[in-house]
């Protein structure tokens, strides 16, 4: 059981390794370079690298302005309990962009899990749209953060 977690621990490395160095490139503006950096280790599910495309599509740094596959992104990482994009999912749901229309209950649901997971930002959006809210919707989004709160953060 040891070797296997140290194995684990070796294989995280590489990919730590290439987000710090794609975020490097992104703060110097070499936005294709940093893409090439998180691809690997965001197609190999890691959270951080998600999101990090997802900013980019979100943007359009270095790529095509994509609001659909940021919010995908996002969405990817955010169910991998990344407290960031959770408030990017939420946002997209509120605003309702890159989908057909806002979705209050599930915007106030991930601004929830977000605060959850420690984005500090999160408590002020969910104040922000639960004033948008009826009771019957908070309600509605209170059902579904305890389905979620409970696989996704099973000790807060």
């Amino acid at each position: 059981m040891l070797k296997y977690a140290a194995a684990l621990c070796l294989l995280a490395v590489p990919a730590l390794a290439e987000i710090e160095k794609g975020r490097d490139l992104m703060e110097a503006g070499r936005f294709e370079e940093a893409m090439e950096e998180f691809w690997p280790a965001a197609r190999s599910g890691n959270a951080d690298a998600e999101e990090l495309i997802g900013v980019m599509y979100a943007l359009g740094l270095g790529v095509e302005q994509d609001y659909v596959r940021a919010f995908d992104w996002y969405l990817r990482s955010a169910m991998k309990g990344h407290p960031g994009a959770q408030s990017g999912v939420g946002w997209y749901y509120e605003v309702g962009l890159g989908m057909p229309a806002p979705d209050l209950i599930r915007a106030y649901m991930w601004y929830v899990l977000s605060a959850i997971g420690g984005d500090p930002d999160a408590a002020i959006s969910q104040e922000e749209v639960v004033k948008k809210m009826t009771a019957e919707q908070i309600e509605k989004a209170h059902e579904l953060i305890d389905d979620y709160r409970v696989w996704m953060y099973p000790f807060r």
